[in-house]
């Protein structure tokens, strides 16, 4: 674990890149289409990592390559036209995120090479043959997120000893928010815990949740963080700050807006990593050739400042197991 850093979150957004649907045109060098399941502004860190560490690597915006981006905003139902309008420009490569993503685009081309980042095993998935050699178009970073549902249950109750009773907030129509909540029981099970799950299939849902979990009695709350969920992150850290509910995330951008913990990847590292995979294709690589990855770290995020917005006093032991302390 790498050494722990104490931060204070300061607030104001990051720069925006220039729209690349307006840029697109003149230069030479390949067409890099992204489908993000994200809004613009939610996928801010994680595109500028993609392109940061690409420019790095000899493809830069305007000179050697151009950049198509398109976001789906959180909204599953909008992955299939988007991939219809990228997969029509004939791009090099695509970058998506998430497995819905890689379905839509595959739905329309089986050719061109994709670069994603699964929250599912892309293998039992059916859109890779094995780890090491996808076998197709697809290959990426898989996430784990059937494995890490457990660990952040370890973590909540690290937190909180005496934690019996947990709410689980997930997008059963999300595939990386299913593959969590299925192996959730049997992990509960396991650590003497009782799970009631809440379904948020879409923005509606999770603006009327806040009456049903505070009627549940839980006593605290584990989160999702497919697309849907983390889309509207900092509604749902509002609603579990009012409910006065602990709650562990997936990613640290839920407790940078203002959730008590997260563990997980870190997502801009992991789309870094994607721009290495695709600069490999576009250097010549097959992607039934390219090893999928796993991230190349994970990462404990403690908000004590959402802890003391609660009333909840945190472990100094479990405090000193953070990577991140937000204060």
């Amino acid at each position: 674990m790498r050494r722990r850093e104490f931060i204070t979150l300061l607030g104001g957004a990051a720069l925006a890149y220039p729209s690349d649907a307006q840029a697109q045109s003149s230069t030479t060098g390949p067409l890099i289409g992204v489908l993000s399941p994200l809004s613009a502004a939610a996928a801010t860190r994680n595109i500028a990592a993609f392109r940061s560490s690409l420019r790095d690597l000899g493809y830069m915006q305007g000179r050697s390559a151009t950049f198509e981006l398109s976001y789906a905003d959180g909204l599953p139902e909008r992955l299939a036209p988007i991939a219809r309008d990228l997969v029509a420009l004939k791009p090099d490569v695509l970058m998506v995120g998430g497995m819905a993503g890689v379905a839509a685009v595959n739905s329309v081309t089986r050719t061109i090479p994709i670069v994603a980042i699964f929250g599912e095993n892309p293998v039992t998935a059916g859109v890779a043959s094995s780890i090491a050699r996808p076998g197709g178009n697809v290959t990426g970073t898989w996430l784990g997120e059937d494995a890490l549902i457990g660990k952040r249950l370890e973590f909540l109750k690290l937190a909180l000893p005496h934690l019996a009773r947990v709410g689980a907030i997930f997008n059963p129509d999300d595939r990386s928010d299913a593959v969590g909540a299925a192996e959730l029981p049997a992990a509960a099970k396991g650590l003497n815990m009782t799970v009631q799950m809440f379904e948020a299939r879409d923005s509606a849902r999770i603006s009327q949740m806040e009456d049903q979990v505070a009627r549940s009695g839980v006593e605290a709350l584990l989160v999702g963080g497919g697309p849907t969920l983390n889309s509207r992150r900092a509604e749902i850290a509002a609603m579990a700050t009012r409910l006065r509910l602990p709650a562990g995330y997936g990613l640290r951008e839920f407790a940078e807006a203002g959730g008590l913990m997260s563990y997980g990847p870190s997502l801009p590292d992991v789309y870094r990593q994607s721009a290495r995979l695709v600069a490999k294709i576009l250097k010549g690589e097959h992607p039934a050739n390219v090893p999928i990855e796993i991230p190349s770290r994970y990462e404990l995020i403690v908000n004590l400042k959402a802890a003391k917005a609660i009333g909840l006093a945190m472990p100094d032991s479990f405090v000193l197991l953070a990577d991140e302390v937000i204060e």
